[in-house]
């Protein structure tokens, strides 16, 4: 039977990053994400929010990475697969089981929320916010995309007209076309 485990899910940290070193030497981090879905009523017509909470674990050198830059209420995409755990819960010797999503990929996304919290009263709304102009790196990619956006800007080249009919002569006659211009924003 062929099997499926994919989960791309989106949301807020709800805590900072539990990271640690497991004796093989081998960094996890796990993240509490809460995902929320809005949605209107029918029936009431009034709106709800749905929150759902999820543990995830990082493993290897993402794991690092998430200890050192995530912290409670950052946004981030995750891409991974859905775990089940169960165990029997010491204090009640019952049989307790949950749901975990392990990590292949975490995207740490930036909110105009997250951003202008960083930003001081001292330091001038940037261009390109989550970008630092001080670093070499994205400096260059501040670069490109303002000639990205200064290619946009500009006006097509006017159409040239096309050549009047050359005599059949049993040549082929080959008519230049102007260059394909799409209608994309960048």
């Amino acid at each position: 039977m062929a099997s499926y485990n994919r989960v791309i899910i989106g949301g807020n940290l709800t805590r900072d990053p539990e990271y640690k070193q497991l004796s093989s030497g081998q960094p996890v981090c796990r993240l509490g994400l809460a995902s929320n879905r809005q949605y209107r009523n029918r029936q009431t017509g009034e709106m709800v929010q749905e929150v759902c909470f999820v543990d995830i674990d990082v493993w290897g050198a993402q794991a690092e990475s998430c200890n050192q830059y995530l912290q409670k209420g950052r946004p981030i995409l995750v891409e991974g697969r859905l775990k089940f755990d169960s165990w029997d819960d010491a204090s009640t010797g019952q049989k307790r089981s949950r749901h975990t999503i392990v990590a292949d990929r975490v995207i740490f996304l930036s909110s105009q929320e997250f951003a202008g919290a960083e930003r001081t009263t001292e330091q001038p709304a940037q261009k390109n916010p989550g970008l630092n102009p001080n670093d070499p790196v994205e400096k260059k990619l501040m670069d490109q995309i303002d000639e990205i956006k200064a290619k946009v800007s500009k006006p097509a080249p006017k159409k040239v007209a096309p050549k009047p009919e050359a005599p059949k002569t049993g040549e082929i006659d080959f008519k230049d076309e102007p260059p394909f211009q799409d209608d994309l924003p960048f």
